[in-house]
């Protein structure tokens, strides 16, 4: 029996989480054993700087916050669910190793292309989104198609996010994420921890400031600490 996505979308709007698409999964795309055939996936994360408030309201003083703040949420939502959809196993980009294929995921669900730089841009919200799990369920849900729109990077001539780095970290096909990091601990490197990624933020795509300061400097904070040389 097919079940619709409406509640699914708004359970996770409550919690300051976004619908990011859906597909009902195939060999190929490489879904875990789940215990149960896999039916349908369901992408969440977030777009733009709707999650930060249920975040700060919900964090803990502990260590990979966010992951560990998703994991709570979507456990909690994934366990009420299950009363009308059946089982429900839940996926997380932080999984690992071996990590999740969540690009490959996302392609297949939302309208999103890789970009020169890397990360998947969405014809609407450029590069401010991003992917906080993936739901599996029992159910085949019935899911609308995926909306047929070329990638916007097609059409850019200039593609300016290849040319706004301070520090030339990224080349078609390779970041250097060392670099990156190592910048940002320089006091030239504020902007970049103020306003996130200078490259992603010349996107013509999606709004110019899409985050709370707050929130980008606790995202660039913690990408600095992972990356930055010791």
């Amino acid at each position: 029996m097919n079940k619709n996505l409406d509640s699914i979308i708004t359970t996770l709007k409550e919690q300051g989480l976004d619908y990011r698409g859906a597909f009902h999964p195939i060999s190929s795309d490489s879904v875990p054993d789940c215990g149960f055939d896999a039916g349908t996936v369901v992408l969440v994360g977030n777009i733009g700087g709707a999650m930060w408030p249920a975040f700060e309201a919900g964090r803990r003083d502990e260590p990979n916050a966010l992951d560990n703040w998703t994991k709570r949420v979507l456990g909690k939502i994934s366990g009420d669910l299950e009363t009308e959809f059946g089982k429900i196993s839940v996926f997380y980009p932080s999984d690992g190793p071996p990590y999740m294929p969540f690009q490959q995921w996302a392609m297949r669900a939302d309208t999103v292309y890789p970009s020169p730089i890397g990360a998947l841009v969405h014809p609407d919200h450029g590069l401010w989104h991003a992917y906080r799990g993936a739901m599996v369920f029992k159910t085949k849900l019935e899911i609308p198609e995926k909306p047929l729109r070329t990638s916007p990077c097609d059409s850019c001539e200039e593609k300016p996010c290849l040319h706004t780095c301070p520090v030339n970290a990224f080349v078609v096909g390779s970041y250097d994420t060392k670099r990156c990091a190592a910048h940002m601990t320089t006091d030239t490197g504020d902007d970049c921890l103020k306003y996130g990624c200078l490259a992603r933020g010349a996107c013509p795509i999606g709004p110019r400031r899409p985050y709370p300061e707050a929130q980008t400097r606790f995202h660039m904070g913690i990408f600095r600490d992972k990356h930055a040389p010791k």
